[in-house]
């Protein structure tokens, strides 16, 4: 079990567990470094934060993980020590997350159109307080037996390229970069292999400002990780590295601590972070 995990989700976005449970779990596992990452919203940090006060031992990194478009499909932008109460930074969220609950009824819409019958209703209840999004739409799909294994949903209706797909209004990996930077925050490529070229594509990012890739991830191979580790130390970034944890539990997700992050990710992050004179959380 690592002692680090630097991608976890909560109910603030599309997680199953509150920040609360999450650094509880967190803490129980023994890890020492979290990250909460909740895509395209901050709502959970706070409350992980003041979680975290019984828990001495665990240091929790607040982060966000951006939506971005590319023709190819999407790529995802994670932002470490992120100032999570910038006002600027809130509306652009907010407006993001609004472009989630009208993606979320033109999936429903067509996968009525396949014969899958899902209640929009049924999908917000799932959500609770959380941003509303497609592992919502794939919970409930599991739940009436249209598929038997959460990724199916993904894999065969509602992934990129798939007939139940939706575009919605999203940024530029680019402007990603450059929304964490002006945010007070450390941007860093999530799972860099759904980026089509990875090395175009860090070349690109690294002159707006990227400073790290996921190199250590749930669902990568030593044969992958490897030549990313490479990638990395060519040019310059952070290695970092986590689970994208969604306290989902089945034998398709990886628990919680799972994948061998190494500290010296979170070292080299928040000596950077300091450098750059960013508010790091005690």
């Amino acid at each position: 079990m690592s002692k680090v995990d630097l991608h976890i989700h909560t109910t603030a976005s599309d997680g199953k567990l509150s920040p609360a449970e999450i650094v509880k779990k967190a803490a129980g596992l023994g890890l020492e470094t979290i990250a909460i990452s909740d895509h395209d919203t901050v709502n959970g940090i706070i409350p992980a934060l003041t979680a975290a006060h019984v828990y001495p031992k665990l240091t929790v990194i607040p982060a966000v993980e951006l939506s971005t478009d590319v023709p190819s499909g999407e790529i995802h932008v994670l932002g470490y020590y992120i100032d999570y109460t910038n006002q600027e930074f809130e509306a652009d969220l907010t407006r993001m997350r609004n472009s989630r609950l009208e993606r979320a009824h033109k999936i429903i819409e067509k996968l009525q159109n396949l014969g899958i019958k899902i209640d929009y209703s049924r999908v917000q209840e799932i959500a609770g307080d959380g941003t509303l999004g497609r592992p919502h739409i794939a919970q409930a799909m599991l739940e009436k037996g249209y598929i038997q294994e959460f990724k199916e949903a993904f894999n065969k209706y509602i992934g990129h390229g798939g007939p139940a797909y939706v575009e919605r209004d999203k940024l530029t990996p680019t402007e990603a970069v450059q929304l964490i930077i002006n945010t007070g925050g450390l941007p860093v490529l999530a799972h860099p292999l759904t980026s089509g070229n990875v090395e175009t594509m860090i070349i690109e990012l690294k002159a707006a400002g990227l400073v790290g890739m996921e190199v250590y991830y749930a669902a990568y191979s030593f044969e992958e990780v490897s030549p990313l580790l490479g990638l990395a130390y060519k040019h310059g970034l952070i290695a970092t590295g986590g689970t994208d944890y969604h306290g989902i539990e089945n034998n398709s997700e990886t628990i919680m601590g799972g994948v061998d992050v190494p500290v010296k990710a979170v070292e080299q992050l928040t000596k950077l972070a300091r450098e750059r004179g960013l508010k790091i959380p005690q």
